[in-house]
């Protein structure tokens, strides 16, 4: 049922030309969803786990390096692609959705295996072309893919993951890649057989613009068999003559350059067009500026065409940092072979390209502003032809691709054999060598020639028998440059080169390894559907992405999407719910050093929502943050963390109320959201969000003492919840009012709107009670059903043109805004093509408010639409995306999971809930808290229950536990005991719930459980 699912629901209705009003809404999104009765079964059973095979490998990417350690994709076939750790911010944007990227490298890296098939000595690849019958089956952290082949006497499992150990964020973070290999002998004979990888020295790759060597050292110790891969300078660059200058644009015109557009102007620009711009370095007194004094214009010079005859070019550049759009391209054959773009300064800096390769061949250049956001323009002066790269260029140590790289094989055995130079067009038959090389002589070569390394192992394999070969990448690239930031690596203060990330690898892999698995397993042993399990944590793959970095300063940082949109935004992230809970000290460390840190505003309360890039306040960040301090509380082992913000959350708190003038609970004025666009007038979502964020101070302000400040925000909250109600529930669900004074500005009015119930669902998160009443907000999340979630989007999106396609036809998903009572408040303004999309991040939000709420079949359903769009048949499953890949707000899925198990904790307190919500009568799952993790478990029957905690990483500390009653409960004698020791304990009912508090505090460790039993 998972391949195809979201097609065969869908309806077929024909396309509707809009603006339509409210009589043929019905066409669009019809109140009877159709849907499947297979396909409805399918989202409660428990299923199989999910395998992948023929074309569906094809789009596979799942991240598999160590978190905010760079990215590496593990495809399908078990070959590496996406390699992005070499600093050289490689943003993407959304187009991967409609038109997904094939799996592509720029460095040569793969296994084979060579064994006898008679008298014949086989060679094949360890990927789909070697072996045709290749499936994955990837369940973060681990992707595993197995090789099989009639033909072949052996079958071979690889294992691919980098540590993932949720609390201990150093370990999770190595970059690092473990590819554990098992061969099986499948045959009736003894087989002999030699595994090996081959990895290519990629130091240097991007830059390349040095007259260096790439080095590679093989060496062995008792851990493991290493071929180190580095690079060297030499003393002292080559002479040569004075360079050819291409391009000094001091002319009044460009002369035969073309020019495009309006960026340009009609010829070279005289220094800084504007007072705003600050620039500086460039030469003589004019250059090409795409600055006009705004951003908005685009344009494109392009350049006579020349014949390469030097072997270097070198040029001044200064301006954005926006990959394909701010730039300067050189073409060959009309293919861009170099690019290179500003670094987000005015401040021009030399820059150059080794184009040894293309010596002879007709070239010419483009300078591009294709971007008209911040930073949307562009500097060149100063292109020149040379023998040699400008001096300025040439500190290697200092550029971004600097560094170091490694291949190795763990528990080396004897007749390893490791070679330091292979010609990577000769692979893989040079890496089975008839007679090894020796392991001692290293491998060098110019940079503007390839070179790679590689190692085998040899194994003799009886009938039935298997060997297992752990090989590990490892990579070491420091000079992590970003504007405005901190920079550098994380791991370049723990490891001083890749060689030093294998050896700590190796030291403690049995460890690592083991407790890798063990998170692994323990999430996957549950009761929940497989299919569930996967789509609500495959998003914490993002961490390993470059939407992430953990700079050397210690200050966790992230995109909205890989390269899109700066600042970790506040009003993006606080819908991602997974790495709080997995990595709680990364979240609080945000917390403090940037949201209530440099972002803050001392003299007003204000928090930037893009802290150094964008200092203003977005209302539904700013409440989500407060909340996020509680969240962040919570998940914590005392009141230290809160203790030291608090004096700053209580003024962001004050912020909020100031901009509610007669303290109604109802947000006045500009509200600037993640919509990106201030919003006017009373709007559900945005008050309910502050509603929230005021109920998450008063129990912060109760914990804190300040219970003057907690009366505050509860009689404010209460105002809130009851205005909200009166004033903007119209019947079905909560809309937005206008303001007079901006009647025309955009908003949502008096459409569904998919945030409108945001702030009850935070609630939720944070164990805070409600927001809003149940009963408006239950028929809230009914509409959203009703009128928003579709089994086709095409009908829809063909009516309504403007928007990004998340969704396509023939497949599901939960609309962001619809306009059942008519369209005719419908704002056309600005980013009103938000209201048509399908974006995953907003539809986990209302998934899991629906089950929490209790509206379980809802809330599956449009989780699984997400996972069925996202199948590997049509997309990379890793791979949720908004306005960028591994979009952060698709992090919300851990809240639907968070929502299925009802789970609490507050860690300071030492208390912890769960209420499931599908089979509690027979439910596991697991669960994280501040200093540990393990499995919940509880049966139900015949008005009993037995519930189990055991402990599987850290410990526990439990004060309280409150449990769910099974129907009909008395609950007249409860019992609970650790390791058999009855424990001394209190029961106090209210409605369907018990809470059992103990007489002190529960310290329980790994493998130990806590049993009990209600009669």
């Amino acid at each position: 049922m998972l391949a195809g699912a979201a097609g065969a629901m869908a309806l077929n209705l024909p396309a509707m030309a809009g603006p339509f009003e409210s009589a043929e809404f019905e066409k669009l999104i019809p109140a009877d969803k159709k849907l499947l009765p297979e396909w409805v079964k399918s989202l409660y059973a428990r299923g199989d786990r999910i395998v992948y095979r023929g074309a569906e490998l094809d789009k596979i990417g799942m991240p598999v390096g160590g978190i905010c350690a760079g990215q590496v994709y593990l495809g399908g076939d078990g070959r590496l692609w996406r390699w992005d750790i070499f600093n050289q911010h490689l943003g993407t944007g959304d187009g991967g959705y409609a038109h997904p990227p094939q799996a592509a490298s720029p460095l040569a890296q793969g296994f084979a295996i060579q064994f006898k098939a008679g008298e014949k000595l086989v060679t094949k690849t360890l990927d789909k072309s070697g072996f045709p019958d290749t499936t994955f089956r990837g369940e973060y952290p681990i992707g595993y893919v197995e090789y099989r082949d009639a033909e072949s006497p052996v079958a071979v499992l690889l294992e691919a993951f980098s540590p993932f150990i949720p609390l201990n964020a150093e370990d999770s973070a190595l970059p690092a890649i473990v590819l554990q290999f098992t061969v099986k002998n499948t045959s009736q004979q003894r087989v002999e057989c030699r595994l090996g990888g081959y990895l290519q020295n990629a130091v240097g790759l991007a830059s390349n613009a040095m007259d260096g060597m790439r080095m590679n050292y093989p060496h062995q110790n008792a851990a493991a068999t290493i071929v180190e891969f580095s690079s060297a300078m030499p003393e002292k660059l080559p002479e040569g003559k004075e360079p050819t200058v291409f391009a000094d644009f001091e002319g009044e015109s460009f002369g035969k350059w073309k020019v495009e557009g309006e960026a340009f102007g009609k010829g070279p620009r005289p220094g800084p067009t504007t007072p705003e711009q600050h620039l500086s370095g460039f030469q003589g007194k004019s250059l090409a500026n795409s600055w006009t004094g705004s951003d908005a214009p685009r344009g494109k010079l392009t350049s006579p065409e020349f014949k390469i005859e030097r072997p270097y070019i070198n040029f001044l550049i200064g301006g954005g940092d926006h990959r394909a759009e701010t730039c300067i391209n050189l073409l060959v054959d009309d293919k861009v072979v170099r690019t290179q773009t500003g670094k987000n300064t005015d401040a021009m800096q030399w820059a150059g390209w080794n184009v040894k390769e293309f010596a002879g061949k007709t070239a010419h250049f483009e300078i591009v502003d294709n971007y008209s956001g911040g930073w949307g323009h562009i500097e060149i002066d100063q292109i020149e032809f040379d023998d040699r790269p400008h001096p300025s260029t040439v500190a290697m140590n200092q550029l971004p691709d600097y560094g170091t790289m490694a291949l190795a094989l763990l528990q080396p055995a004897k007749d390893d054999a490791s070679i330091a130079e292979i010609d990577p067009s000769q692979l893989p038959a040079q890496l089975f060598p008839a007679t090894p090389p020796d392991a001692k002589q290293p491998g060098a070569k110019p940079f503007d020639q390839k070179l790679a390394g590689g190692m085998s192992r040899s194994m003799t394999l009886e009938p039935g028998a298997e060997a297992k070969a752990t090989f590990l990448i490892t990579w070491h690239f420091p000079n992590l440059t970003m504007p405005r930031l901190p920079g550098g690596r994380h791991y370049a203060k723990r490891f001083h080169s890749a060689v030093d990330v294998v050896r700590y690898l190796a030291e403690h892999f049995d460890l690592l390894a083991q407790q890798t698995r063990l998170w692994h397993d323990t999430w996957l042993d549950s009761t929940l559907p497989y299919w569930f399990l996967d789509r609500t944590l495959i998003n914490v793959s993002t961490l390993a992405t470059s939407t992430c970095y953990w700079f050397a300063d210690g200050r966790f940082y992230a995109w909205e999407g890989v390269g899109c949109c700066d600042g970790t935004c506040t009003h993006v992230w606080h819908y991602a719910q997974a790495v709080s809970r997995l990595f709680p000290s990364l979240e609080r460390d945000t917390r403090e050093r940037v949201d209530f840190g440099l972002a803050f505003h001392p003299n007003d309360g204000g928090m930037g929502f893009r802290a150094e890039f964008d200092n203003s306040v977005a209302v539904d960040g700013q409440a989500g943050t407060i909340l996020r301090a509680y969240r962040e509380h919570q998940m914590s082992a005392n009141s230290d963390f809160l203790q030291r913000i608090w004096p700053r959350v209580k003024q962001a708190i004050e912020y909020l109320i100031r901009q509610d003038a007669d303290r109604d609970g109802i947000l006045d004025g500009a509200q600037m959201n993640t919509l990106d666009a201030p919003w006017f007038g009373k709007i559900s979502w945005l008050s309910s969000m502050y509603v929230a964020a005021l109920l998450a101070g008063e129990a912060m302000a109760r914990e804190m003492g300040d219970h003057a400040f907690a009366a505050t925000a509860r009689k404010i909250a209460d105002a809130g919840q009851k205005n909200i109600d009166a004033q903007l529930f119209n019947g079905e669900y909560y809309i937005q009012t206008p303001d007079k004074d901006h009647a025309k500005s955009v908003g949502s009015y008096n459409g569904c709107e998919i945030d409108q119930a945001l702030g009850q669902s935070w609630l939720f998160q944070v164990g805070l009670g409600r927001a809003l009443p149940k009963e408006h907000t239950l028929a809230a999340l009914k509409s959203l059903w009703r009128y928003n979630f579709t089994p086709d989007v095409g009908p829809w999106r063909n009516a309504n043109k403007p928007g990004r396609w998340y969704a396509m036809a023939g497949e599901g998903g939960l609309i962001m805004c619809t306009w059942p009572q008519g369209s005719g408040s419908r704002v056309q303004q600005n980013f009103d093509y938000y209201f048509n999309e399908c974006m995953t991040g907003f539809e986990y939000q209302v998934a899991g408010h629906m089950i929490w709420e209790g509206m379980v079949e809802e809330g599956l359903a449009i989780t699984r639409a997400i996972h069925d769009r996202y199948h590997a048949a049509r997309r990379n499953p890793w791979n949720e995306v908004e306005c960028g890949d591994h979009y952060a707000r698709a992090m919300a899925s851990y809240g639907v999971f968070l929502a299925a198990c009802g789970y609490e904790y507050h860690g300071p307190r030492g208390h912890l809930a769960f209420a499931p919500r599908l089979t509690p009568e027979k439910f596991r799952a697991p669960f994280t808290t501040a200093e540990g993790w393990g499995t919940f478990e509880q049966h139900q029957k015949d008005g009993g229950q037995q519930a189990t905690i055991s402990v599987k990483w850290g410990e526990l500390r439990v004060r309280t536990l409150t449990l769910t009653l099974a129907p009909g409960a008395k609950a007249a004698r409860v019992t609970a005991t650790v390791a058999g020791k009855n424990l001394p304990l209190k029961v106090a009912i209210a409605l369907d719930k018990a809470t059992i508090t103990f007489d002190a505090d529960l310290r329980i460790t790994a493998d130990q459980s806590l049993q009990v039993a209600i009669a």
